[in-house]
């Protein structure tokens, strides 16, 4: 065994070296072949990976297309067994041609207007404005009341293979603006009754190519006719293709009736869109910027260039705005400009924005300042609002000829060129020719005295300044100038009337404290307390707490308000025994506020004395504050042939307040034919009170009626001596009560219904005691209050 081993130890060294050389070869080979499967091995995993991941996004993307635009699937039904094919019923819009989608619209009675194709869209979309008739309409008839985007259909399964086939892909609701917003001006707040407003319609929808490239911008406009021209106002809505929706960005208005345009003002590549509310001589333009957003659907906005806000903390560029703001654009600009060279850091771009606003306002003003003008009076009012004091002055000393024009042209100021004047001195005191300026304004509207004051409290004024001042008050002297105040809106007052036997002048304010009041021959002293007044943008009701004089020409203040400073005339209305109304001419003499109560005294011709309690109290009222609406009456029987519908939802519930109020006994209401046998004899009137597309039925029930009712052929006239006025019951086109007079403790009883000056809803003149009140009918809180 030895030997053995010893034998097999004593091999050739090379057979040794061999042997090892076979082994290493075998045992590299096999690491190599390794570490080469395991990287197929994980190739062919990650893509089995990847594929996985591509068909669950796959199949979520089909589910999503499913529930929500089965259409884009439905190519899927070649390749699926029937059993499980992709139903049409699954979805609620079938594809429908451009015929068919007119013929729907109409059988809801919709109008479709013309189409307006989509630009640069693959998926050949129009858009379809939707319109209503407006019932009781004369012009511009037809309202949009909505937006619709139609795509073709792609669906491979389609009715007719030779026509368009088209799907909604979008809608919005169209609602025109309030009047509120369209007549008032731009440096009016929000109406303190924004719900007595009427929507006005949009009649006209047109491309507004501009602003962004993709999508489509559309300008939805109406016009108001206000004497003989027309605000223009409307929305402005950008369709979205990519999103595919409908955005409505702005509401506008434009007094002047321009229309909305895109204008190159920041020198961006993108336009700005330039809304243009200049009136007379002063320009207003409102500028607004697309800006980006973080919404998926709404991906833009329009964004105000404002300047109430500066863009840049310093203290000549917050001047600077402060100028622009109250209308001095080119001294602003001369500001900024100044600016600009002194300032090393570069503008940002919200800067530049609003210098480039105030430059455009600028270039209007400068523009009508270099006109050539043959009325001195308006050369005037071009250089003052472009700020050209020096050279407006030189105009007026040039030609006393024209004293009286400009000094009218300065008793007419709103308080635009006053507003220009205080902020240009407060920028700088130090300007002898603003000073001057305001001086002459204050000398026409208030009196020398007031001027001199005011000239006297200056802190920058020099000798020689005020005796130049003194030298232009004595001008308007010498032309015999008087300070006035034209009244800028004519009086609107309604109130009740009281005879008065005394009079304590000390209780009054009067225009001129020195008048003595007097009465002339046969006249009588009166006090109205007022119900409401219109102070030339709204109307304000009783009682007056809100309403604060002035600590300065209260007297002044409160007669210009009350619209009499140019004509303190009112009515006094009173009611004859046999139901005419007899108006005698009265004069205000004196206006008082105590706690909340607005008095006024008027002097005037005796009226007759108020007879019994069936006739209303003595009324008073401005000659421009409303105008009577008596539609005809009819009786229910006439009404009922005209719309039976109408009348049948009425009966039931004019039944049943009579019942609940105890004017007939309780028990099982009559069949509505029964009813109107009853009492088919009662006037009604039927006239909108709400401003809605439905008018409301106006019932006057008399006791006489009711005692008719409740005694059926008895002669109940000799008793109607001692009965009290007929009540009021209203009610809407679905007969709902909407004003009623016939609840316990109820002392409120309908005078008359009135068109308010202002345009708007129809007014209920209620008497309460001894007091009148006007109600108008509130959208927002479903009655008349």
């Amino acid at each position: 065994m030895v030997n053995r081993l010893r034998k097999l130890s004593l091999k050739p060294s090379w057979q040794n070296q061999s042997h090892v050389g076979r082994n290493q070869d075998t045992s590299t080979t096999p690491k190599e072949n390794s570490q080469w499967r395991n990287r197929l091995t994980s190739t062919l995993a990650i893509a089995i990976l990847l594929s996985s991941v591509g068909v669950l996004i796959s199949f979520s993307w089909l589910s999503i297309l499913y529930i929500f635009n089965p259409e884009q699937i439905i190519w899927m039904n070649k390749f699926l067994p029937e059993w499980a094919q992709i139903s049409r019923g699954n979805y609620k819009d079938k594809p429908l041609t451009l015929k068919q989608i007119k013929l729907s619209l109409s059988q809801k009675k919709l109008i479709a207007g013309e189409t307006i194709a989509v630009p640069k869209d693959k998926q050949q979309s129009f858009l379809l404005p939707v319109f209503q008739q407006r019932p009781d309409c004369l012009n511009d008839c037809q309202a949009l009341v909505e937006l619709r985007v139609y795509q073709q259909s792609q669906d491979l399964e389609l009715p007719s293979p030779t026509e368009k086939y088209y799907r909604l892909a979008s809608q919005l609701t169209i609602t025109g603006p309030e009047e509120s917003f369209v007549v008032s001006t731009a440096d009016e707040v929000e109406l303190e009754n924004p719900e007595n407003s009427q929507t006005l319609p949009l009649t006209e929808v047109n491309r507004f190519p501009g602003g962004t490239s993709s999508g489509l911008w559309l300008n939805l406009q109406g016009k108001l006719p206000q004497g003989t021209s027309a605000i223009a106002y409307g929305n402005i809505v950008y369709y979205n293709p990519e999103r595919s929706t409908l955005q409505q960005m702005l509401t506008w208005k434009s007094p002047n009736g321009q229309l909305p345009k895109w204008q190159q003002v920041t020198g961006d590549s993108v336009k700005e869109l330039v809304i243009d509310q200049t009136i007379g001589l002063e320009p207003r333009l409102r500028i607004y910027q697309i800006k980006p957003l973080k919404l998926f659907l709404h991906p833009i906005a329009l964004e105000e260039i404002s300047l109430k806000i500066p863009a840049l903390r310093n203290p000549a560029y917050q001047n600077a705005l402060l100028l622009a703001r109250s209308g001095l654009w080119t001294p602003a600009l001369e500001w900024l400009q100044s600016l600009q060279k002194q300032q090393k850091a570069a503008l940002t771009a919200d800067v530049k924005a609003q210098i480039d606003v105030i430059r455009l306002h600028s270039q209007l003003t400068k523009t009508e300042a270099d006109k050539t003008w043959a009325i001195p009076s308006q050369e005037v009012l071009a250089d003052l609002i472009d700020g050209r004091w020096q050279k407006a002055l030189q105009v007026f000393e040039a030609s006393p000829q024209n004293v009286p024009e400009i000094a009218t042209l300065l008793q007419m100021d709103g308080g635009r060129l006053w507003n220009r004047i205080t902020t240009a001195l407060r920028v700088n005191p130090n300007r002898p020719e603003v000073i001057a300026w305001g001086a002459l304004v204050l000398a026409v509207q208030r009196g020398e005295e007031h001027a001199i004051s005011w000239l006297k409290a200056q802190p920058k004024i020099t000798p020689q300044t005020m005796t130049y001042i003194e030298g232009l008050l004595a001008t308007l002297s010498n032309e015999g100038i008087r300070p006035k105040i034209l009244s800028t809106q004519p009086s609107r007052i309604v109130g009740s009337v009281q005879l008065i036997t005394q009079v304590n002048k000390n209780d009054w304010l009067r225009p001129n404290l020195t008048t003595d009041l007097q009465l002339t021959d046969n006249e009588v002293w009166y006090q109205v307390e007022v119900s409401a007044f219109n102070d030339g943008k709204r109307w304000l009701n009783f009682p007056f707490g809100n309403f604060q004089l002035p600590k300065i020409s209260p007297a002044k203040f409160m007669w210009d308000t009350l619209g009499i400073s140019a004509d303190p005339t009112i009515l006094i209305v009173v009611w004859l025994p046999n139901g005419e109304q007899q108006m005698t001419t009265a004069t205000i003499k004196g206006v008082q506020l105590q706690g909340g109560v607005l008095r006024l005294l008027v002097s005037g011709q005796p009226i007759a004395e108020n007879q019994n309690s069936l006739q209303p109290r003595p009324l008073a009222l401005t000659d421009a504050a409303l105008e009577w609406v008596q539609p005809s009456p009819i009786t229910l029987q006439e009404l009922s042939q005209q719309d039976p519908a109408r009348v049948s939802a009425m009966l039931p519930t004019v039944w049943k307040s009579l019942q609940q109020s105890g004017q007939i006994p309780n028990g099982a209401m009559p069949r509505v034919p029964q009813m109107l046998q009853q009492i088919g004899y009662w006037p009604v009137q039927v006239l909108n009170l709400t401003n809605n597309t439905h008018p409301e039925s106006v019932l006057t029930i008399s006791d006489e009626a009711i005692a008719s009712l409740n005694h059926p052929g008895v002669d109940t006239q000799a008793a109607a001596k001692n009965l009290s006025r007929p009540r009021t019951l209203i009610l809407s086109d679905s007969g709902k009560v909407i004003y009623t007079e016939f609840q316990q403790n109820y002392h409120q009883t309908l005078t008359g219904i009135a068109q308010l000056a202002d345009g708007q809803s129809l007014a209920l003149l209620v008497e309460n005691g001894d007091k009148y009140s006007l109600k108008r009918w509130s959208k927002k809180n479903q009655r008349f209050e």
